[in-house]
């Protein structure tokens, strides 16, 4: 029987800056450890580590970094960058890892490490157990902790310069898969206060297409605050008053996108798979027809994907499942609804929101359509997902309550529609997916089966 993670979720090590596991003795040995694996293949390793622009992202990249130093690893920064950005300097750069200091989404008071092996993908879940072995044992171990040092105590570790010259050489490497005039589009960012506040001008700017940016002054604390991936509609309602031919909006790492057209319509991962489906199998780079992604994506993607003769696999939910099914299935396009877009018939190795953004303007530059027009055949099932707070995360299948409640779903449903219950692989929540042919009915469900949870689990 597998064992299962404590610390390491669906993506990286997430959590509350300050409290376990992102205390200042925990990032520090979290370093240690992923040192010590690194020295085990290789005695000169080396580590580009970057961040987002959270208040406690600094200390926690100088806390690993540290406990990376300490293993005689050598680490170099690249300051504030995307969480694609670190991938890509990982492989192309010939570093050993890449390390991510980031919580992508969730609010600035949270954090995360994220890590990336040498080539650029994410590290299997059984890489992460085995680092989280070495994590506990060394937090457990009295020779583990060094006594009353900066690293380990109430100080922080010298800050690691940030190296500017990494970061343009990812904005450079962006920019040269573009092959098409963007010159013409008028295009409105929200930048999340986040990572993409330093790289998306850059790379907007030297591609010729004009920009207006928001939400690009951080100030430590007002990532991704009403604005971002998780608030798309802010964006999209300004496209609508205005003349811009598409809003942009990126999360706080910026490894996911969402859209809107022109007419302020929100274009989430399933309609950027569509389009970006049908443009690659036009142009012979969507290997074996096949299309990735996951169990949230709505059945109306997966019709729309028929139609045009392309099949859709879905994976488990988590942008590195979705790479590990497109690695096992062939395919060169995968996704979330939630805006993770993969490209594998180039160089990516993981979701970048800055690639897929300037991937979907060459679409709309190249076929002379709007954004609305590339996508206006999807036709979406009603679809809801609730997120309930729970105490612990127990198995539905051992809650009699909430597997009534989903079966009694699916009896209803009988086909026509979906019932997904799960965790959040990165918070306390469970998340309740149903998709039915009529809002009544969707409703209906989503919220027995939530009820369900609640009565049972609820925190």
């Amino acid at each position: 029987m597998s064992q299962t993670r404590q610390l390491f979720g669906t993506d990286g090590i997430r959590g509350v800056a300050g409290e376990f596991p992102l205390t200042r003795a925990s990032t520090l040995m979290i370093g240690r450890a992923l040192g010590h694996d690194l020295v085990r293949m290789n005695p000169r390793a080396r580590v580009v580590i970057g961040q987002d622009t959270r208040d406690s992202s600094q200390w926690i990249a100088d806390q690993v970094a540290t406990g990376l130093a300490s293993t005689g690893v050598e680490v170099a920064s690249a300051g504030v960058i995307t969480t694609p950005g670190i991938a890509y300097l990982a492989r192309s750069r010939r570093f050993d890892a890449g390390v991510v200091i980031s919580a992508s989404h969730n609010p600035w008071t949270d954090n995360g490490i994220k890590v990336f092996s040498g080539d650029g993908y994410k590290l299997p879940d059984s890489h992460e157990l085995a680092i989280e072995k070495e994590i506990f044992a060394l937090l457990s171990s009295p020779e583990g902790l060094p006594a009353k040092s900066a690293a380990a105590g109430g100080g922080s570790a010298p800050s690691l310069p940030g190296d500017a010259a990494l970061r343009r050489a990812y904005v450079e490497w962006l920019a040269s898969n573009v092959a098409t005039d963007l010159s013409k589009l008028r295009v409105l960012v929200d930048c999340a206060h986040g990572a993409a506040t330093v790289e998306a001008p850059e790379l907007f700017r030297a591609c010729g297409i004009q920009a207006t940016f928001l939400n690009a002054a951080p100030d430590g604390k007002n990532i991704n605050e009403g604005c971002g991936a998780l608030h798309p509609g802010t964006v999209a309602a300004a496209v609508a008053r205005s003349e811009f031919d598409l809003g942009v909006t990126f999360d706080g790492d910026a490894d996911r996108v969402l859209f809107s057209d022109a007419n302020g319509n929100v274009i989430n991962g399933d309609a950027v798979l569509l389009l970006a489906g049908r443009d690659m199998q036009a142009h012979g780079r969507l290997a074996k027809s096949l299309v990735v992604a996951t169990t949230m994506s709505n059945m109306g993607l997966e019709i729309a994907l028929k139609h045009s003769g392309i099949v859709m696999l879905r994976a488990n939910v988590g942008d590195k499942y979705v790479l590990e099914e497109m690695r096992k299935s062939g395919a060169t396009l995968g996704g979330e609804q939630s805006g993770h877009v993969i490209f594998r018939d180039g160089e990516a190795t993981t979701g970048d929101g800055l690639l897929t953004a300037v991937r979907v303007m060459e679409i709309m530059a190249r076929s002379g359509r709007s954004l609305a027009d590339l996508v206006s055949d999807l036709k979406v099932l009603p679809q809801t997902i609730q997120n309930i707070r729970v105490r612990e995360k127990v198995p539905f299948a051992e809650v009699p309550e909430v597997q009534r409640a989903i079966e009694a779903a699916q009896r209803e449903l009988n086909g026509n529609g979906r019932v997904v219950v799960r965790y959040s692989g990165t918070e306390a929540l469970a998340r309740v997916m149903v998709e039915a042919d009529t809002e009544e009915k969707m409703r209906r469900i989503a919220n027995g089966i939530a009820d369900g949870i609640t009565r049972a689990l609820g925190a």
